[in-house]
């Protein structure tokens, strides 16, 4: 391998030419829309081109502006007036002629790439940081599901930033009084994304363990949730849509909750679809809700899927989303396979479908199949 061929495969990690496009065409489109939320292109009747394009470049500018801290807007000021500054002095002194050129654009692209070098400082240390919240975040998450008597299960979640909002779980619930132990699934999908949704999903997650081990039926559970969560969801801003159900292996009963969540699907051995809706309002919104449980008896054959909304309404590069509808036609195609087989199934579908439009949201998805 050549020097520049070496060069070239450590600048792009081995990636192609095409791959690197889609990559740019990726993060392009992200920081624009980074931006471009803070701008208004509302066009006011009567208003000129020129004028009206001179106005959302304006308003560009300033949200560029303002994400940077005012020692680097000053200097970055410094730099656009330098580009533009050129100065060609001439004097006569001891007979001759004497000439000073001052090139500014020479001084103001050298303080845009010392600009640069200390946003990618910015970035490095965030994505550093990034990367450790990404690593305790799967830690909280299970890495395999417990192995439960009558039923098989399989679930993921793939985040839309490096750290996500969603949650899942399922793990034993002590009965009372020495019974039999129950187990508890549950899905949540915090407000939000990234840095501000994982934070909360941590704090979902250390909540739910420990106040799952108090006795009492699941909708006492999702009320001592909400009662905490409205407490950390900045007067119900930070609201988080959940689904909380109770197994019960012995009788195969299954006693949910669904606090404002997408309702799960419950397909029968039959090819019967049943909505799992029962519950109430999203967590974190009104600490005086109630909720309503609700119960199913599973049988041999049937599945059930606990999804958030990422998973359904992904879109592809013309808009369209994924469906309810297109999700059921894999489950009915696979029924007879395992959790694990759809569930890889079902995420290359999506993957086929969404094809290089970006991910806007979290996808997570728990599969349950009662053997």
């Amino acid at each position: 391998m050549s020097r520049f061929e070496g060069f070239w495969q450590r600048v792009t990690d081995g990636m192609e030419l095409n791959q690197l496009w889609k990559q740019f065409q990726t993060e392009a489109r992200s920081s624009y829309q980074l931006y471009s939320r803070d701008v208004d292109t509302t066009q006011e009747p009567g208003t000129k081109k020129g004028r009206y394009a001179f106005h959302v470049a304006k308003q560009f500018f300033w949200a560029l502006l303002e994400k940077m801290s005012p020692a680097r807007r000053v200097v970055l000021l410094i730099a656009l007036v330098l580009l533009f500054v050129n100065i060609d002095l001439e004097w006569l002194g001891g007979g001759h002629t004497q000439s000073l050129v001052f090139s500014g654009a020479f001084w103001g692209g050298l303080l845009l790439l010392v600009l640069l070098i200390l946003e990618i400082g910015d970035r490095v240390v965030m994505k550093r940081d990034l990367q450790i919240a990404k690593e305790i975040q799967a830690w909280l998450l299970p890495g395999k599901a417990p192995e439960i008597p009558g039923v098989e299960i399989a679930f993921t979640t793939r985040p839309a930033n490096t750290v996500a909002g969603d949650y899942y779980d399922v793990f034993p619930r002590q009965g009372a009084g020495g019974a039999e132990p129950t187990y508890l699934m549950a899905v949540a999908d915090v407000a939000g994304k990234s840095v501000p949704a994982a934070m909360l999903m941590a704090t979902f997650q250390a909540s739910l363990k420990t106040l799952a081990q108090m006795h009492g039926p699941v909708e006492e559970l999702a009320g001592r949730m909400n009662t905490y969560a409205c407490s950390n969801s900045q007067n119900g801003r930070r609201f988080t849509t959940t689904f909380l159900a109770e197994y019960e292996p012995a009788t195969r009963r299954l006693t949910y909750v669904n606090a404002g969540h997408n309702p799960p699907m419950l397909r029968r051995s039959s090819g019967a679809i049943e909505r799992l809706d029962k519950g109430g309002m999203p967590l974190g919104i009104a600490e005086d809700a109630v909720y309503e449980p609700g119960s199913v008896t599973l049988r041999s054959g049937d599945w059930l899927l606990v999804f958030t909304d990422g998973v359904t309404e992904a879109e592809d590069r013309f808009k369209r989303e994924y469906s309810e509808a297109r999700l059921m036609m894999v489950v009915n195609a696979l029924a007879q396979v395992k959790p694990e087989a759809m569930l890889q199934a079902i995420m290359r579908d999506v993957d086929l479908f969404v094809g290089d439009a970006p991910q806007h949201d979290d996808v997570t998805l728990l599969l349950v199949k009662v053997v």
